[in-house]
């Protein structure tokens, strides 16, 4: 049955993935009181919390790699155990340069994960699917915020970011088990499903390998570095750059408002508030996932979602000074297109490269494109420091999601998808 293949798969990976994203992110709610225990300001603060995103560049392309020709199982089993001693060691710094070191190395070691989760679903999941299952599994980002941020924000309350860090840093520990029991690479060596579905999709995803442009012996490098790929690079740098400038920035945005409306906020409220536009993300990624698989495609729904985005960041930027709140609700809509973008966008490598070469093109999309989260948040940090205020960084992040929203009608086009069985 085919729902046991979506449960199955899609859960055990939107777990896994929802850990390593609460490990990446929950410094967001911890920066206040980290940046006052370890001196740093601003700028600094910005820069070790995207430092994370140059480490995270080193196993991009072999992740891809590994994945396809070996196992993203057993690569993903590694990486649970490395990733989850990184992140819990974290809450052991006691300097502003060991803690930009430790967020280096846990870039390093969350680096393969995601290509090679890519490269999962594209085992399991034939075209007229893969939008859905790529958004679905990707829900784990806004789900991460959600169930993370009130439970980061009772904990820095109760006792401090290092208990934080050290126990979000047990997670991926605990999980792995789970995940090594559960996962096959490849419908063929599942024992879980009825021989009729195993030959469906071997077959489907066999046709739909032939359909791919076919690569080139001594052409793999050029495949690679075609300039399809590059734009490729491009648009997710700028979507990248707003949603983690904002996400690392959120948080200090909402005490600095609430101090200086006079109500100063709880870390326990903060966390709340912080997974108010997540919730309201993972709609939008549902919806235009959905819209994305029935209509067969892709760049467009990429465009509309990094525009949408955009236009609620600058429409926030604009209403902060006399209306507060309103300002408030326009960034709880930003990632419904923001990062509703993300299922359409990741389905296109998969549909317009040959197979051999998706999988290391997809690390070299993540790996340059994921820099815009070291870019994002730092660029906030920056003119934070010298203008006073999140005004004009934010303003910065939505003209990113613009550039990005532009560009992407650039992007290759995806071969249709037949329709589903």
């Amino acid at each position: 049955m085919p729902e046991q293949r979506w449960a199955r798969i899609i859960t055990v990976a939107f777990i896994m993935y929802t850990i390593a994203f609460i490990d990446r992110t929950n410094i967001s709610l911890a920066l206040p009181s980290m940046s006052r225990d370890l001196h740093m300001d601003p700028q600094q603060a910005g820069s070790a919390a995207g430092v994370f995103f140059w480490g995270y560049l080193v196993l991009q392309i072999p992740g891809g790699y590994l994945a396809e020709r070996w196992s993203a199982k057993r690569f993903v089993s590694i990486l649970l155990v490395v990733w989850g001693l990184c992140s819990a060691a974290t809450g052991l710094v006691h300097t502003w340069h060991e803690f930009w070191v430790m967020r280096l190395l846990l870039g390093v070691a969350e680096g393969g994960v995601w290509p090679a989760t890519l490269i999962l679903l594209s085992h399991w999941f034939p075209r007229a699917e893969r939008a859905r299952a790529n958004a679905y599994w990707m829900l784990c980002l806004p789900a991460a915020v959600v169930a993370s941020s009130p439970l980061s924000g009772w904990i820095l309350g109760r006792w401090n970011w290092r208990v934080l860090l050290i126990t979000e840093g047990a997670f991926p520990l605990v999980w792995l088990m789970i995940w090594w029991f559960a996962i096959d690479d490849t419908p063929r060596q599942a024992s879980w499903i009825s021989a009729e579905e195993r030959t469906y999709l071997e077959t489907t995803l066999a046709r739909e390998a032939v359909e791919l442009p076919p690569i080139r012996r001594a052409s793999y490098l050029a495949t690679l570095f075609d300039p399809r790929v590059l734009l490729t690079v491009v648009v997710y740098l700028f979507l990248n750059s707003g949603n983690y400038g904002y996400l690392f920035w959120l948080p200090s945005v909402l005490k600095t408002a609430g101090r200086a409306s006079g109500r100063p906020l709880s870390d326990a409220v903060i966390g709340i508030l912080n997974a108010v536009p997540y919730a309201i993300t993972a709609l939008g990624m549902v919806l235009i996932s959905r819209h994305s698989d029935k209509r067969h495609e892709r760049r467009g729904h990429v465009a509309v979602g990094l525009a949408f985005g955009g236009l609620c960041m600058l429409a926030s930027v604009l209403s902060t000074r006399w209306s507060p709140e309103l300002s408030f609700l326009f960034i709880c809509f930003i990632g419904a297109g923001s990062y509703g973008a993300l299922g359409p966008f990741w389905t296109i490598p998969t549909e317009t490269l040959p197979r051999e070469v998706a999988g290391s093109a997809m690390g070299l999309v993540n790996a340059i494109g994921n820099l815009g989260g070291y870019f994002g948040p730092l660029v906030v940090g920056y003119l934070d420091k010298r203008t006073g205020n999140f005004l004009v960084g934010f303003g910065v992040l939505g003209v990113s999601f613009l550039a990005g929203s532009a560009l992407s009608m650039l992007l290759a086009k995806s071969h249709r998808a037949p329709p589903s069985s």
